[in-house]
């Protein structure tokens, strides 16, 4: 493990687990909970610092930003991925084609199909740069599949998007984190920030680049998407703000707290080094499972699932394992705070 990792490991982490689960849930750094305990406390306690800070959030905004490389004027803050695609879906017009690998995170999927006037088109992850065509006009796709670890050739669908003069949405949730994820190149990003980027649920990233700023109404918006806040608690706002921010929902506190701590952490430790890291526990594993006859989905992904042993998950669990049963697999989920004893746990249970 890396000096400076293994160092932010000790000093952020006292879970008591063998915790190979982050694809599902990240686990809190302790500053993070120190920042939602006082948030908590002051609310409690009636004071002024219980009301939440959106200085705080906006600081969050800016280290997201760096985190995936763009502007903070790019970087809209909500609550949940599939409000952020909710909004991009309903800027779409009628009969227009969405691109969708089969099998992709809901959350990526479900608002265009819902609106019911729009053609949503399924095919293999392996395939969807082949399949952009000269009416698509929007690619909507996860960097990293939830359901099995797969990296997307996002470079190739690239390429074949803007051939045919179609949007990319990108969900980067399973990806940013652990994985070096540049934002700029596309239309819209998605990110959830409770899973590799280590917050709590109800903190959420929405990117949208210049030119597809003027592409999105901000159906929801209330006063924290005005250019000047305070001027606009009551009645109609005097303008939006500029940029992304005008696609802000008024944020989580709690979770925007705990968000600060948790990019901090990450950007003190590096994403190429957690990206090394977490690769080099993924190759271990799968290296074991081969030795024990196992075939996981090939890849080299932070991610690794096997086919088939979904129901030893409960067994895991029972045993302080972490791991989650999805679509058949045992998914397994490797993070800064897992160490290759803990893949050897793993193993030595699997093998058991």
């Amino acid at each position: 493990m890396d000096l400076a990792l293994a160092e932010a490991t000790r000093a952020e982490f006292a879970h008591s687990t063998v915790y190979l689960n982050t694809a599902t849930c990240g686990i809190l750094p302790r500053s993070a909970v120190a920042a939602v305990r006082d948030l908590a406390e002051a609310a409690g306690a009636g004071l002024p610092a219980g009301f939440g800070d959106f200085d705080r959030a906006n600081r969050v905004r800016a280290a997201f930003a760096r985190l995936v490389g763009v502007d903070p004027g790019r970087v809209a803050v909500g609550s949940s991925v599939a409000t952020h695609v909710g909004l991009v879906a309903a800027s779409l017009p009628a009969g227009a084609e969405v691109l969708c690998p089969e099998g992709d995170f809901a959350s990526v999927i479900n608002p265009f199909v819902v609106r019911g006037d729009l053609k949503v088109r399924f095919v293999p992850l392996d395939a969807v740069a082949g399949a952009v065509g000269p009416s698509t006009a929007l690619v909507s796709l996860s960097a990293v599949q939830s359901a099995d670890g797969r990296v997307a050739d996002l470079a190739g669908i690239r390429t074949a998007a803007a051939e045919h003069g179609a949007r990319m949405l990108v969900d980067a949730t399973q990806a940013a984190g652990w994985l070096p994820f540049d934002a700029s190149p596309y239309a819209y990003t998605v990110t959830a920030g409770y899973k590799w980027l280590l917050g709590g649920r109800g903190a959420s990233y929405l990117t949208v680049s210049e030119e597809a700023q003027d592409t999105l109404t901000p159906l929801h918006a209330g006063w924290v998407a005005a250019e000047s806040m305070w001027d606009a608690t009551y009645g109609p706002m005097p303008g939006l703000a500029r940029g992304a921010r005008r696609f802000d929902e008024s944020p989580a506190f709690l979770a925007y707290h705990a968000a600060e701590a948790s990019l901090a952490l990450l950007e003190r430790v590096g994403i190429e080094a957690v990206h090394a890291h977490d690769t080099a526990l993924a190759a271990r594993y799968r290296a074991g499972l081969a030795r024990l006859g196992h075939e996981p989905v090939p890849g080299a992904s932070a991610i690794v699932s096997v086919p088939g042993l979904a129901a030893r998950q409960p067994a895991l669990q029972a045993a302080g394992i972490a791991t989650a049963a999805r679509g058949g697999t045992l998914r397994a989920s490797f993070h800064l705070y897992t160490t290759e004893a803990d893949v050897d746990r793993l193993l030595d249970a699997l093998d058991g």
